[in-house]
C-alpha cells in the first residue's frame, strides 16, 4: 500500500507541476492571442449574456436555461478552493500570489470560452432525448474516429475523478466544518447529505439546473456580503493591502511573524495552481454543463460560460484574498480554512468561524451537485444512458462513505486523475482552435446576439 501511495505521489507531483502549469497557461494564451483578447474586452457583453441568458430563444435547443447552465458549472468550480485555496496560496506564496491567481482566470477565460464553444458545436442527443457534450464528443466529432481514444481517456478519468474531488472529499469537507465549528457527529452530516444529495440527484439535469440556478447566486452574494462586513470594518488598510498584492508579485516576501517568507517563483507557482484548482479552466468541465443549455449559437454559450472563471476567480477569491490580507491573519502561519476563519473571526468575533463554516458546507454541497453531471456524462460516454440511475444512486450513497472516513489517499487518486483530464482536453482545444475562431467570427459579423434576436424574428440583423 506504501508502493502504491508514493507512486500516486510521484504522479500527482508530475502531472499537477510546472510543466503542466505551462501547458494549461500556454493554451489560454495562444487561444486569448488567436481570438484577439475577445474574452477580455467581452466581459461587459458577457455579464449582458448572462442576463439574456435566463429566457432562451424561440430557435434554442437544449433541456436548462443558459443561466441555469452557468450556475450548474459555477456550483462545481465555487467551493473549498475559494476558501481555502486561495487562503493556502497567500500562506505558502505570499499576497503575490493572488495577483498570478486574477493573471491565471484573464488567461483562463479564453481556455473556458473554448471549452464551451467546441462542447455546443459537437454535442449530441441521447436516446432519452437530452443533449450531451463537453471535451469527450469535441474530441469525437469534431477531431474524427482516429482520436475517440483520446476522448474515451477523458471520459475515465472524469469519471473517476469525480468520486473523489467531486463528491467523498467534498463531503469529508463538509462533515469537518460542522464537527469543528458545531459539534455534529460525521456521521449525522453524512445521512443529512445522503437524504439532500439524493433529492437533487436523482432528478437529473433538470433538478441540478433548477437548485443550482437558486441556490448558487444565493451563497455568492451571501458570501460576498460577509466579507463585506470585513472589508468594510478594515476598510482603511484595503490600498495597502493591493499595493502589497502588486509589490510582492514581482518580489520576494520577506518572513514576518509566522510567514516564514517566500519567492517570486513560489508566488507565481501557488497563485497559478490555485488558480487552476478553483475555475477549472483547462479541465473542460465546464463545457459539459453548458452543452445542456438551451442555445441556437455555440458563441453564445461561451460567452456566458467563460463569465463563470471572472465570477469565482475575480470576484469570489479576490474577497477571500483581501479579507485575509486587510485582516494582518496572512502572517500568522496558518494555513488553508483555518486562515480565512482567523479573517472573519476577526472581522466579526464569535460568529466569523460559524459563518466561515456554514459558507464552507454550502460551497461544497454545490460541488457535489455540479460534479454529479459531470460524472454522470462521462459515464454515459462510455457505457450509455443505462448508467444514468445507478451512477445517481452510486453518487449518493459514495456521500455518506466520504462524510465519515479518512480520504488521505483518495484525495490523492483524484486530484491525479482530475489533472489528467485537462491533457486530453487541451489537445482538443489546441487542434480545433480554427473553429473557435470561426465561430467566434462568424458571430460577432452578424451582430451577436442582437443579430441572433433579430433573424429569429425575421428581421435584417444588425450591425
Amino acid at each position: 500500500m506504501q508502493f502504491i501511495n508514493d507512486f500516486f505521489s510521484w504522479l500527482n507531483g508530475i502531472v499537477w507541476g510546472v510543466p503542466m502549469i505551462v501547458l494549461i497557461l500556454g493554451t489560454g494564451l495562444y487561444l486569448q492571442l488567436r481570438l484577439g483578447f475577445m474574452p477580455i474586452f467581452k466581459i461587459p457583453y458577457g455579464f449582458r449574456m448572462i442576463w439574456k441568458s435566463r429566457a432562451p430563444g424561440a430557435k434554442a435547443e437544449g433541456e436548462i436555461t443558459p443561466f441555469a447552465a452557468l450556475m450548474t458549472a459555477l456550483s462545481a468550480t465555487v467551493g473549498t478552493g475559494n476558501i481555502a485555496g486561495v487562503a493556502t496560496a497567500i500562506a505558502v506564496g505570499g499576497p503575490g500570489a493572488l495577483f498570478w491567481m486574477w493573471m491565471t482566470a484573464f488567461v483562463g477565460m479564453a481556455t473556458k470560452y473554448g471549452e464551451v464553444v467546441l462542447a455546443v458545436k459537437y454535442r449530441e442527443v441521447d436516446d432519452k432525448g437530452e443533449h450531451a457534450g463537453g471535451p469527450m464528443y469535441a474530441i469525437k466529432n469534431g477531431l474524427g474516429k482516429h482520436w475517440r481514444w483520446l476522448g474515451t481517456a477523458f471520459a475515465i478519468f472524469g469519471g473517476l475523478a469525480g468520486f473523489g474531488i467531486g463528491n467523498m472529499v467534498q463531503a469529508n469537507g463538509i462533515a469537518s466544518a460542522v464537527h469543528n465549528a458545531f459539534g455534529v457527529d460525521t456521521w449525522v452530516t453524512g445521512v443529512v447529505l445522503v437524504i439532500l444529495t439524493g433529492a437533487v440527484v436523482l432528478g437529473g439535469i433538470k433538478r441540478i439546473g433548477a437548485v443550482a440556478e437558486w441556490l448558487v447566486p444565493f451563497m455568492c452574494i451571501g458570501y460576498i456580503l460577509c466579507v463585506g462586513v470585513i472589508l468594510f470594518v478594515f476598510a482603511d488598510r484595503i490600498p495597502d493591502a493591493f499595493a502589497t498584492i502588486f509589490t510582492q508579485a514581482f518580489n520576494p516576501t520577506a518572513a514576518t511573524g509566522g510567514f516564514l517568507g517566500s519567492t517570486v517563483m513560489m508566488a507565481i507557482q501557488k497563485g497559478v495552481a490555485r488558480g487552476i484548482f478553483s475555475n477549472e479552466a483547462g479541465l473542460g468541465t465546464a463545457g459539459i454543463a453548458q452543452a445542456a443549455g438551451a442555445t441556437s449559437n455555440p458563441v453564445f454559450s461561451g460567452l456566458i460560460g467563460m463569465m463563470g472563471t471572472f465570477i469565482d476567480t475575480i470576484i469570489v477569491c479576490t474577497m477571500t484574498g483581501l479579507a485575509i490580507m486587510v485582516t494582518g491573519v496572512w502572517t500568522s502561519g496558518a494555513s488553508g480554512a483555518v486562515l480565512s476563519s482567523q479573517a472573519f473571526e476577526a472581522a466579526m468575533p464569535g460568529v466569523g468561524k460559524y459563518l466561515l463554516a456554514a459558507s464552507l458546507a454550502v460551497f461544497a454541497f454545490t460541488t457535489i451537485l455540479g460534479w454529479a453531471y459531470y460524472g454522470e456524462k462521462c459515464w454515459e460516454y462510455l457505457v450509455g444512458t443505462v448508467s444514468e440511475k445507478p451512477f445517481r444512486i452510486l453518487w449518493t450513497i459514495a456521500v455518506f462513505f466520504g462524510a465519515t472516513l479518512s480520504l488521505d489517499f483518495a484525495w490523492l487518486v483524484a486530484d491525479t486523475l482530475n489533472a489528467l483530464m485537462a491533457i486530453p482536453n487541451l489537445i482538443s482545444l489546441l487542434l480545433l482552435s480554427p473553429v473557435i475562431v470561426s465561430l467566434s467570427r462568424e458571430y460577432f459579423a452578424s451582430g451577436g446576439a442582437d443579430g441572433e434576436d433579430a433573424r429569429a424574428a425575421g428581421a435584417r440583423p444588425g450591425r
